[in-house]
């Protein structure tokens, strides 16, 4: 059934403050709980109405993926202009620096996922990590959730997934004390682990959600770990109506694989964000259907939401482009372009009803341009719209 792309100025939307300015909102559609987005103020719409976004492709399919979407963009006639900024695992300091200059000046971006090159010395960091560490994108926000026409072993997954998204084992400290024994330092710190619990419970709050899960391992380091579970226990005592529970990071894994209905809303330090964000991605189908977004308060980056770069399968035209074109999705509802994002929205979710689409990672034999033109096809544009 194709989706008419109708613009109407009736939404329904949630908008709590976030700490320092900041906006939640989200769209509920029938009985599906969707997370639109939490973060900052978005910018104001420039030249005629419309938005200029910084894009980065990326490694791996992440160019491939961005022409998709700016195709898909096109033939919904979003108001939406792209500054292309080239990054790779190989750009030099002056490469990172125009891409921060360029995600400053226009607070929002769409980001295909840089490879870190193992091979090079420590020295050489991780450039999604600079990027978000120096945007201070504090909250990585995905939701996991089941979706039709995917065949799964578990069903009825809807979890939201708060990682921070600035400190822990990624602080990138590391030295070599003597010769053969390394030190990597985890930095936790009381001010960031309050920021990003009260982040999720507020998320929890206005989305609705019963309970909050906070992932830890205090029961080994008692000091690093201890000190981001009190801080989630203290942020908990300002929310009596929601649910608190706290749980090992090793026993949570084994809890997702094998009954991940009980989890509700996640909240964890960064290393173990990153696992179990991709447990969570596995258990709906894999990283090419689940969309993430990066938060912070003043600017917003989306991506997919396990940071593959695909390298195996770029070129071969055979790439899901769902992840990122649901993170383009969260993108327009972070402009507040809640009509356009609802239409590709239920468009892509609609494509994936059918199996003939379906991309080798899910179990089809579909091409990414395939699916991509099968998308547009759910899409039917008024002429009385056109103009908009």
């Amino acid at each position: 059934m194709a989706v008419s792309v109708v613009f109407s100025t009736t939404r329904q939307l949630w908008r709590p403050t976030l700490l320092v300015p900041r906006s939640v909102q989200a769209i509920t559609d029938g009985n599906r709980r969707n997370i639109a987005s939490q973060q900052s103020i978005p910018p104001p719409a420039k030249y005629g109405g419309r938005h200029t976004v910084t894009m980065i492709p990326g490694d791996g399919i992440g160019p491939e993926l961005m022409l998709h979407v700016r195709e898909l963009f096109r033939h919904a006639y979003v108001p939406v202009d792209f500054e292309e900024v080239l990054v790779s695992s190989e750009a030099s300091e002056s490469d990172i620096q125009n891409a921060l200059m360029a995600i400053r000046r226009n607070r929002v971006a769409l980001k295909g996922n840089i490879e870190t090159n193992h091979n090079l010395p420590p020295s050489h960091k991780s450039r999604n990590n600079i990027l978000r560490t120096n945007l201070d994108l504090f909250a990585n926000v995905i939701h996991c959730k089941s979706l039709r026409g995917v065949a799964t072993r578990h069903h009825d997954i809807d979890i939201l997934i708060v990682r921070e998204n600035t400190e822990g084992e990624y602080s990138s400290l590391e030295h070599e004390s003597v010769s053969g024994v390394v030190e990597s330092l985890k930095i936790i710190t009381k001010t960031k682990s309050l920021r990003i619990a009260e982040y999720a419970f507020r998320l929890a709050h206005e989305a609705g959600r019963k309970k909050v899960t906070a992932v830890h391992k205090a029961n080994i380091m008692k000091l690093g770990d201890g000190l981001f579970l009190q801080c989630c226990k203290e942020v908990a005592s300002g929310y009596p109506n929601i649910t608190f529970e706290s749980m090992i990071v090793d026993n949570t894994t084994m809890q997702l694989v094998s009954r991940p209905q009980q989890f509700d809303v996640m909240v964890m330090p960064n290393l173990y964000g990153n696992i179990v964000n991709n447990v969570c991605a596995g258990l709906v189908g894999g990283p090419g259907l689940v969309p993430g977004a990066n938060y912070g308060r003043d600017y917003a980056v989306f991506e997919t939401a396990t940071r593959n770069t695909g390298k195996s399968i770029a070129g071969k035209n055979i790439a899901n482009p769902t992840a990122m074109l649901l993170a383009s999705c969260m993108m327009l509802d972070h402009l507040r372009l809640h009509s356009y994002a609802s239409v590709i929205r239920k468009a892509v979710l609609t494509a994936m009803d059918d199996a003939e689409t379906h991309t080798p990672d899910i179990g089809g034999q579909g091409t990414t341009s395939a699916a991509v033109q099968s998308i547009m096809k759910q899409i039917i544009k008024p002429r009385s719209h056109l103009a908009q």
